[in-house]
């Protein structure tokens, strides 16, 4: 089968593959590591071929150790290389937590050295993962300043926001939504382009509403949207892209248009994105508001195997329109 390309409309999982080969042709300092990558393709076939377009010195299979291998992308980092690491499941990084917040993410701030590195993590759930394979542990990395976080909800974002997270000169955590995988399609530009980070992106204009939101929310809160105008409601959707560092200007922007903001987000409530953005809004653009601030997250526990369970754990679009509808009525 063909490898697909720029021109083509490819899915999530697609522009990942694109975005990460195109990068490999381009520099010969990238390179991949991680369990499973070579050989098997990657457990959900990101680099299926890479060992044979590329070789096995730049697509190397690792022992199951996160630790080694964040350590050894570190290493490689600042010799010079520029090393992409996967996780096989974004839950797995915390075995190489202290790597990443006290090592990769301090260099630059302790003597200038660059450590131009990226950690792929499959996140999220709605794919029956149960508690090890569907945590969204992103805002254990918002919160420690040398990292940049990105979350990208459509093809287009993902291929922008891969090249870009490898040609930045310090570390990316680069979240990509399992659930998103091969659910969303869409043609890629014939030309090459980066998605810059930090920049968020407003997917629907609105008028009387703000979602922000990121990751697989894009989606569920897109189609509230679409089910809200029906009635009369319209609602402003602003995909951050970007968790780290946070597009401030582009939300508030928006909430000052509507003067009314709800967060959407798929990781637990207490001490996740919403929170901070809140906190945002709340600072510098109370003024703004007609309607106290609304999250809608999921639930203070585990993520549970159980299908019925995980859908009553997690945000959907049901509970994203039972929020918009009280904050219209307000």
């Amino acid at each position: 089968m063909a490898e697909k390309g720029r021109g083509e409309v490819v899915t999530y999982i697609e522009a990942i593959t694109i975005g990460l080969r195109e990068e490999m042709e381009r520099d010969e300092r990238v390179w991949l590591l991680g369990e499973d990558i070579g050989v098997y393709g990657g457990a959900f076939k990101v680099t299926k071929g890479f060992i044979d377009k590329f070789g096995e010195k730049r697509v190397l299979d690792t022992p199951l150790s996160e630790s080694a291998i964040v350590g050894v992308a570190i290493g490689s980092a600042l010799n010079g290389m520029i090393p992409v690491a996967e996780m096989q499941f974004a839950d797995f990084i915390s075995s190489g937590f202290n790597q990443i917040v006290n090592q990769a993410a301090k260099m630059h701030y302790r003597y200038g050295a660059p450590v131009p590195m990226v950690i792929r993590a499959p996140t999220g759930g709605g794919v029956h993962g149960g508690p090890f394979h569907s945590q969204n542990p992103e805002m254990w990395f918002v919160k420690t300043p040398g990292l940049k976080v990105v979350e990208p909800s459509t093809p287009y974002d993902a291929y922008g926001l891969i090249k870009a997270a490898i040609r930045d000169p310090n570390p990316v955590i680069y979240f990509e939504h399992k659930y998103l995988y091969r659910r969303i399609k869409e043609k890629l530009p014939e030309e090459e382009y980066i998605v810059e980070i930090g920049k968020a992106d407003v997917k629907r204009e609105g008028t009387d509403i703000t979602v922000v939101t990121y990751g697989s929310m894009v989606h569920f809160s897109l189609e509230a949207a679409d089910i809200l105008s029906k009635e009369g409601v319209e609602v402003e959707i602003v995909d951050l892209r970007t968790l780290l560092p946070i597009d401030k200007e582009t939300i508030l922007k928006s909430v000052r248009k509507t003067g009314k903001l709800c967060i959407v987000h798929e990781d637990t409530l207490t001490a996740g994105m919403g929170g901070e953005i809140a906190a945002i809004v709340a600072e510098y653009a109370f003024d703004a508001l007609d309607a106290p601030i609304k999250r809608v997250a999921a639930l203070d526990t585990p993520v549970p195997y159980a299908p019925a369970l995980e859908a009553f754990f997690s945000p959907d679009t049901k509970k994203i329109l039972v929020a918009l509808r009280e904050l219209a009525a307000f």
